[in-house]
Order: C-alpha cells, then structure tokens, then sequence
C-alpha cells in the first residue's frame, strides 16, 4: 500500500510540475517532450512520466503522434470560452440535483471541505487551495446522484484544470473563490436547487474586467501578444 501511494505520489509530482510548466509558459506550444530528460530532472523511472503524460494528454496539454513522440499543444482562447461555458452548466446542473438528494452525511462532507478551502485560503498557497477546492467540487458533483453527469463533469474539468490553477493566480481571486464557495452551500443547506444552480454556474462564469485580466495573465505566462479585450458577456474559468 505505502508503494502504491510513494508511486501515485511521484506521477503527480511530475504532473503538477509539467502542467506548471505548460500553462506558465516554459514548455512552448509544439515542443517536443523529452521523455529521457523528465526522467533525469525528476530523479523517477520511465513509469512515472508515461502516466503523468498520459493523464496530461486526457487535460488536452499534451498531443501524441504516433512514430514522432509528445508535444505540447494549447488551447484556443475562442475553444477556451466555449469549453467553460459548458462546464458551467455542468456544475449547475451537479448542484441543482445535490440541493434535492444530498443526505445529512454529504452535506456534513462539504461543510468539511469548505472548511479545509478557508483553512488554505488563508496560508495564500494557490496549489494547496486549489487541491482543497478540487476536493469541495467532487463531493457535490458525487451528491448529484447521476453518475453519467459526473462523469461528463469530471472530465471537462481534467481537462480544464490548468486553466482553473492559473486564474487563482489574480489578485483577490483565492477570497472571491471561498465566498462564492461559501454562497454555494448556503443554498445546498437550504435545499434550494435553483440557487445552488445559478451560484455554482457564476462560480464557473467570470465576466467583464476579470476575463481581461486572466487573459493579460494567461498572454504574460506564454510570453504571447495579449488578445484584444472581450466584451462583458465574455466568460472565462473560476476556480
């Protein structure tokens, strides 16, 4: 068991770092990955990196080719939009239902991991609050009770999780993200599901003046002309 773990361990290690390391910019858009070099860098066998590629390839970071190797690849600002437009849905559909079929225990679970987002809210660690928040998320995709939803959900946010990491980086972004947290279950403890619906669809759905400041963020990261400014009705990730 302590092996399995030690193993999962590294393959997120090297996960995180190589995401990091897409989204920020210092692996470039059509690099080549270098399979013998990640496995000096990180001190790990072949194994670990393979899985760690593996799950970046389902996030959509990386692009195997066959007889060619893995690469780099991004994702568009206008393919961007329109993924986290669905996802916003998807989360309000998740807390819709959660709101009518989540029992005492359930709820209990996500007061518990609004509890540990507060808690990492106030260290100002972006990677551990977002660990925290990925934990508050599954419970109430899992208290929906439609294990087709969640599966659909879980997958477009794998693949968007980069994207989600980054935006945390703006300035106040971590205390917006608890409170809307925080309003969240506030309407789950109610048994209001169409407010736990539309607070956990604007949770995914920022508009306006914060969409060009994770646009400026995200351009500064990749070194990259920013694009012009989007209108208000634009929408783009929240964590």
């Amino acid at each position: 068991m302590k092996s399995n773990r030690s193993a999962s361990s590294r393959v997120q290690q090297v996960r995180d770092q190589l995401e990091d390391d897409i989204v920020n910019g210092r692996m470039r858009p059509g690099e080549q990955v270098q399979i013998e070099q990640l496995m000096e860098r990180f001190g790990v066998s072949r194994t670990p990196v393979r899985e760690a590629l593996q799950q970046l390839e389902i996030s959509g970071l990386v692009a195997v080719q066959p007889k060619r190797g893995t690469f780099v690849t991004q994702i568009g600002i206008a393919e961007l939009i329109e993924m986290f437009e669905v996802m916003a849905e998807l989360e309000a559909m998740c807390a819709r239902l959660a709101a009518r079929r989540a029992t005492a225990v359930v709820l209990h679970e996500v007061e518990d991991a609004l509890a540990a987002c507060a808690l990492q809210c106030e260290t100002q660690d972006i990677n551990a609050y977002y660990y925290a928040n990925e934990e508050f998320h599954r419970l109430i995709y899992q208290a929906c009770g439609n294990a087709f939803l969640v599966q659909q959900t879980l997958a477009l946010k794998n693949r968007l999780k980069p994207y989600r990491r980054l935006q945390l980086q703006l300035r106040h972004r971590m205390g917006q993200s608890l409170q809307e947290h925080r309003e969240i279950v506030d309407a789950l403890q109610r048994g209001d599901g169409e407010a736990a619906a539309q607070t956990a669809r604007q949770h995914v759905l920022v508009q306006g003046q914060r969409f060009n400041d994770l646009l400026s963020l995200a351009s500064t990261a990749l070194k990259t002309p920013a694009p012009l400014a989007w209108s208000a009705a634009a929408t783009a990730p929240a964590a």
